[in-house]
Formats: structure tokens, C-alpha cells, sequence
């Protein structure tokens, strides 16, 4: 039957609106708009918002509670949660399954052993070793030679973790024999020795010589001599929050990051 015009007027604008409806409700881009014109922000990605847990070495306990507060504050959606020990143990955690986004450690040795197990690492940082005193130094330790002194309560860290390794390469590589009074679990663990004055002298990181919690005295050792650490950083493969974590380690390079790390006695990796 044909049209009347009144009918015709209002198929036209059914057919109008039907044809506006969807255009009214996209973008260019396809963003939803809402009113006035403006578009509707984003959903919430995964990466903007995630619970962190971030294994890393003892040595960064201090600076990483600065490096993750600044993290946090840029990044709203984001808490970190960091557990510390020594490298191997935690890279024993992550060979055994543990719930981990991402792990730094203080050598390439360790980090390179989970090669299947973490995304291509990055070089966040270095160190060196530096000979810890008690404070004032009252054994009067001069140099590494002194070290060799049988009278003298030498600590350090255990070879199974990096700083223990360092200390025994650099030790090794000057004929210098050492007999450790004990061999502690991670460089805090030595660094507390000569807090309470249960050693004379020990080797640990400069950085941890630095911001040590109680008062010690630190003995520069020559670069010819020394041990450079580096401490790389490296998501977890198939990690819960794997975006969110390899995002964490790349702002670990940046300019921001890095300043946090030398003012905490760290050098540029």
C-alpha cells in the first residue's frame, strides 16, 4: 500500500535514527562517547593495575624501598611487594615454582642459571667491594693484606651467594689467605657482625657500606684489585602479572631509577 506523507515522514525518521544510533555511539576509534560529546576513558588495562612481588638481593634492601615508593607513586595502580635474601636463595625460589613477577640479583652468574625461567635480563646497576671496619676501625685495618692477620675476625659472605664469591675471586687473585672467622648468608648478615662488634673487618658492597643502619667504616679498594659487580633485572616467563613486571624493570633504566640508585652509592650500569 502506498505512503501516505505522515507515514512517510515517519518511516524517514525511524530509518534516520536507526542509521545514527550506532554512529551516535562510536568514534573515529571506536571509543564509546558519553555526554556532550566526550569520549569515555579506557577500560583499566592489566598492566595499570597489579600486586608486584619482586624478589632482589639483600644488598638493595635499603635503595629499594626508595626505587619502589617512587615506582608506586608514578604508577597508581601498581603495589610492590619485595622480599630480600641472597641471590641463590632466591633463585632457588624461582627454580621451585614460587609466585614471583620479576628478580634482580647481584651477578650475571646466578641470573644467567634461570635462563628458561625469566625474560631477557637488564644491567640496572654496578658495585664494588670496599673493606668494612667497625666503626673508628680499631683493629687499625689498613689494606687487603692486612686481612691475612690470623689475630684479626675477618667476616664474610658465603660463597654460595655473589658477594661471598667476589670476596674469595678478589682474595684469590692477590695470593691474600684468609681464614674467615664465620661465612654469613648474605652481606647484611656480615655488615651486622661488625654492628655488634663480633668482627674486626669484613668485605662488602660499597653501596651497603654506605647506608649501613649502624655506624661502619669503609676502606676503598683499588680497582686493579677489585671486583665490578653488576646487578641485572629480569621478568619472570609466564608470571602472573608479566606486563606490569617487565614494565617495572624497564623504568629500572630510567633516569629517575638510576638516580635513586647512585645516591645510594651504586654506579651506572
Amino acid at each position: 500500500m502506498p505512503l501516505t506523507p505522515t507515514r512517510h515522514r515517519t518511516a524517514v525518521t525511524v530509518l534516520a535514527t536507526a542509521l545514527l544510533v550506532p554512529l551516535s555511539a562510536c568514534g573515529s576509534n571506536g571509543a564509546k562517547s558519553v555526554a556532550g560529546g566526550a569520549k569515555a576513558p579506557p577500560p583499566v588495562s592489566a598492566a595499570s593495575k597489579a600486586n608486584l612481588t619482586v624478589l632482589a638481593d639483600a644488598s638493595l634492601a635499603d635503595v629499594f624501598k626508595t626505587v619502589g615508593a617512587a615506582y608506586e607513586k608514578d604508577n597508581p595502580g601498581i603495589k610492590i611487594i619485595f622480599s630480600f635474601a641472597g641471590s641463590q636463595e632466591l633463585a632457588a625460589q624461582v627454580n621451585q615454582g614460587a609466585s614471583v613477577d620479576a628478580l634482580v640479583t647481584a651477578d650475571t652468574q646466578t641470573m644467567g642459571g634461570l635462563k628458561g625461567d625469566t625474560d631477557l635480563p637488564t644491567i640496572i646497576a654496578t658495585d664494588r667491594l670496599v673493606i668494612a671496619t667497625a666503626e673508628g676501625n680499631p683493629a687499625e685495618v689498613e689494606n687487603l693484606d692486612d686481612l691475612a692477620d690470623p689475630a684479626l675476625k675477618v667476616v664474610l659472605a658465603s660463597p654460595d651467594v655473589p658477594a661471598g664469591r667476589y670476596s674469595l675471586q678478589l682474595l684469590d687473585a692477590q695470593n691474600i689467605d684468609v681464614t674467615p672467622a664465620s661465612l654469613e648468608p648474605d652481606v647484611r648478615a656480615v655488615l651486622n657482625k661488625l654492628e655488634v662488634g663480633e668482627a674486626d673487618a669484613g668485605l662488602v658492597y660499597k653501596s651497603d657500606a654506605e647506608t649501613a643502619t649502624a655506624a661502619v667504616d669503609a676502606i676503598e679498594i683499588a680497582d686493579v684489585q677489585n671486583a665490578i659487580t653488576k646487578y641485572p633485572a629480569a621478568a619472570i616467563k609466564g608470571a602472573e602479572n608479566a606486563s606490569a613486571a617487565a614494565a617495572f624493570v624497564k623504568w629500572l633504566r630510567s633516569p629517575g631509577a638510576l638516580k635513586i640508585l647512585q645516591d645510594a652509592g651504586f654506579q651506572k650500569p
